[in-house]
């Protein structure tokens, strides 16, 4: 369940006689109290930069990834334009739209190389009413990192980068260190259709809190969620896995 709001609030005003008085920055609820608190600041922070990546092929297709943040950003677009900077024109907006996302908010910028799809999404970060970028990098340097959480302290947007190599090939040698406020490992998870409904089920996903500044790590499981401020919920784990199959009688 979502943080009370109650006790978010006395944490923020908590943290602002820490800090001299200076308040905190908002934070997004990311639908449980579970998950909210494993950030210092009671949900996911916004005003600064966030990592997702994934696995096997998502490092080149980085849909799960994609889905994922798509969710955050579209909780974010009521309160102003969301910019995505594509490495390659794949961008499927049927599929953003089915997560919620509404069209109307999306400025798509296609950028020739990755030095380029920083410095777009920097800028974007400072613009005025942009309430989210979201930029499909492989890596970001020290150097680049803090100049894009500069940009979101000076917006109070968030930042949403998208670990990708677009086009596969050689993977870059890592770089020590991030100044990203936390990092992500997302994949798929299977989805299970509502009772007496055919078809598909919500859209869910095994997350990892990899990295967390001054919070904790986590792993769960958390599917979309249709209604409500919120942008997902958290997946219950079944106690007795074995029935989730159907029974097989004896020959």
């Amino acid at each position: 369940m979502p943080l009370n709001p109650n006790i978010a609030a006395l944490r923020s005003q908590i943290a602002a006689a820490h800090g001299g008085g200076r308040a905190r920055a908002p934070v997004l609820s990311l639908g449980d109290a579970g998950i909210d608190t494993a950030f210092q600041q009671g949900g996911l922070p916004l005003a600064c930069w966030h990592e997702f990546g994934g696995e096997g092929m998502e490092v080149e297709t980085c849909a799960a990834p994609a889905a994922f943040a798509a969710r955050i950003a579209a909780s974010l677009a009521a309160k102003g334009e969301v910019v995505w900077v594509l490495r390659r024109d794949d961008l499927y907006a049927p599929g953003l739209a089915h997560l919620g996302f509404p069209a109307e908010r999306l400025i798509q910028v296609c950028a020739v190389s990755e030095s380029q799809a920083l410095a777009v999404l920097e800028e974007a970060l400072a613009t005025p009413g942009v309430a989210a970028a979201v930029g499909e990098v492989e890596t970001v340097s020290l150097i680049a990192g803090r100049r894009l959480q500069l940009a979101c302290e000076k917006s109070g947007a968030a930042g949403l980068i998208l670990h990708r190599r677009p086009y596969g090939g050689q993977r870059k040698s890592e770089r020590p260190g991030s100044a990203a406020a936390s990092r992500w490992k997302i994949t798929s998870a299977p989805s299970v259709p509502a009772a007496g409904s055919p078809g598909l089920g919500a859209a869910r996903w095994d997350v990892e809190l990899v990295r967390c500044r001054g919070g904790r790590q986590g792993a769960w499981t958390v599917e979309e969620a249709h209604h409500g401020p919120h942008p997902f919920r958290l997946v219950a784990p079944l106690g007795d896995r074995h029935l989730e199959a159907p029974l097989l009688k004896a020959g």
